[in-house]
C-alpha cells in the first residue's frame, strides 16, 4: 500500500465516489490487492486489471463481468499524487456511463491527500513532533513530503545517526510533584539539544538524540538520572538511521526493561549482554523455563536469591544486604537447593537459577513489555 493512503483515507474516498456515481468502488494497489471497497466482500481479493492498470500506469477498461480473476466490467485508472502513482480506482460498471466518474475519482483523491497533508501541517508544534517521532518508532506510513518539510523546519538532518531515549516516570504523573517532574525532563531535553521529543501519556518520554553529540550528552543524562531512582528509569537505544529509528526505540525499551528489579535507573543498550537475549525470549519458553527452575519458590526466596546475586554470590556481602546470620543464609540457599534442584553455591546451578530471576522479574515480548500506548 502506498505510503499516502492507508485503509481509513482508502475508504472515505471510494464511500465519497459512489456517494457521486452510485456504482461500487475499490482501491487496488501496485500488486493487484483489492485494500478498500464499498463491496466488502472484495476487500483483500485479486484484481487482474488492477495489477495490469498499476503495471501500465494507465487505464484500462473492461466490457464484461469474470473475463479476468476478480474483475467485473468498468474502468481502473491510476492515480498519480505528486508524481508518484498511489494506488489504481476501479469503478464497477459500462464503461461508457463510469468513465467521467473515474476523472472525478481521481480529483477526490487528490483533494482528500491534500487535505489530510494540510490537517498535518495545522498542528502545533508539540503536536507535529510526536506525531512525526511516533510515526516513525512505530513504522506508520507517513507524508514524504510532510516528513521532509518538518525535518528541514526543524534543522533535523536525514543522513546522522540517531538514538531515541525512552524514560518511564512511576508514582502519580498527574500529581503537583509529577508536574514538575515533567517540566525538569522537558528543560532535560531541551540542555541536551534532543532533535525531538514527545511525552506519550500519561508516563512515557521519548527524545530523538544525536550520535555525534551522545558522547557529550551521556553525562548530563546519568547526572539527571541519578538520585532520582524512586521516580524514573531511563533507557537509551542503538544508533540507527533516521528510517530505523523504530529499531532504536525498541532497543531503547530492551535497555529499560533491564532495569527491572535493579537499584540502577538508567541504562544504554549499546552496554547490554545477557539482557538483549532476554528480551527475545517468547511467552512459551519462558513459562516452561521457570516452571523447571523455579516454580516452587516463594517471592522471598527469590528477592533472597536477586540479592545474593547481585552481591556476586558472596555470603558476607549478601548477610550484610539482608540483615541475616551467616548460618541462616547458608540454610536458605541450601533449602532453595532441595526445592529447586539447583544448588546456589555452584556455579552451574547458580547460572541456572540467576537465569531464572531474570526472566521472572522481566514480562516477555509477549506480554506487550515496554507498551504503553
Amino acid at each position: 500500500m502506498n505510503e499516502q493512503i492507508d485503509r481509513k483515507l482508502a475508504q472515505q474516498i471510494v464511500d465519497t465516489v459512489k456517494d457521486v456515481c452510485g456504482q461500487n468502488v475499490n482501491f487496488i494497489d501496485g500488486s493487484g490487492l483489492i485494500y478498500a471497497s464499498t463491496d466488502a466482500g472484495r476487500i483483500g481479493s485479486y484484481h487482474e486489471i488492477g495489477r495490469q492498470a498499476a503495471v501500465a500506469g494507465k487505464a484500462i477498461e473492461v466490457e464484461a463481468d469474470d473475463r479476468f480473476t476478480g474483475t467485473q466490467k468498468g474502468v481502473n485508472l491510476p492515480v498519480y499524487h505528486n508524481g508518484s502513482m498511489v494506488a489504481v480506482i476501479g469503478i464497477s460498471g459500462p464503461p461508457g456511463e463510469v468513465r467521467t466518474y473515474a476523472r472525478l475519482a481521481e480529483r477526490i483523491t487528490g483533494l482528500l491527500i491534500r487535505e489530510r497533508e494540510i490537517g498535518a501541517f495545522s498542528r502545533t508544534q508539540e503536536e507535529r513532533r510526536s506525531y512525526v517521532i511516533n510515526g516513525l518508532i512505530r513504522r506508520e506510513s507517513m507524508a514524504e513530503e510532510y516528513l521532509k518539510e518538518a525535518l528541514a523546519e526543524w534543522g533535523i538532518a536525514r543522513d546522522t545517526g540517531k538514538r531515541v531515549a525512552v524514560i518511564r516516570v512511576y508514582g502519580r504523573p498527574y500529581a503537583a510533584d509529577g508536574a514538575v517532574l515533567d517540566q525538569d525532563i522537558r528543560r532535560l531535553f531541551e540542555r541536551v539539544r534532543a532533535c525531538l521529543y514527545t511525552r506519550n501519556y500519561p508516563n512515557e518520554y521519548l527524545a530523538v538524540l544525536e550520535e555525534g553529540d551522545f558522547a557529550r550528552t551521556e553525562g548530563m543524562l546519568k547526572a539527571f538520572c541519578a538520585g532520582r531512582e524512586g521516580d524514573l528509569k531511563a533507557g537509551v537505544g542503538k544508533a540507527a538511521p533516521l528510517e530505523e529509528l523504530a529499531d532504536s526505540y525498541e532497543s531503547g525499551l530492551t535497555a529499560l526493561e533491564s532495569l527491572r528489579g535493579s537499584q540502577e535507573n538508567y541504562a544504554v543498550y549499546d552496554q547490554l549482554t545477557l539482557e538483549i537475549l532476554l528480551s527475545r525470549v517468547s511467552r512459551a519458553s519462558r513459562e516452561e523455563f521457570l516452571q523447571k527452575t523455579a516454580a516452587g519458590l516463594t517471592e522471598e526466596e527469590l528477592e533472597l536469591l536477586a540479592v545474593y546475586f547481585e552481591e556476586d554470590m558472596s555470603l558476607s556481602g549478601a548477610c550484610a544486604h539482608l540483615f541475616l546470620h551467616k548460618n541462616t543464609l547458608q540454610y536458605r540457599l541450601d533449602r532453595i537447593g532441595r526445592k529447586t534442584g539447583f544448588n546456589p553455591r555452584r556455579f552451574r546451578d547458580a547460572a541456572v537459577l540467576y537465569l531464572a530471576v531474570k526472566l521472572k522479574n522481566r514480562p516477555c515480548p509477549a506480554d506487550g513489555a515496554g507498551q504503553n500506548r
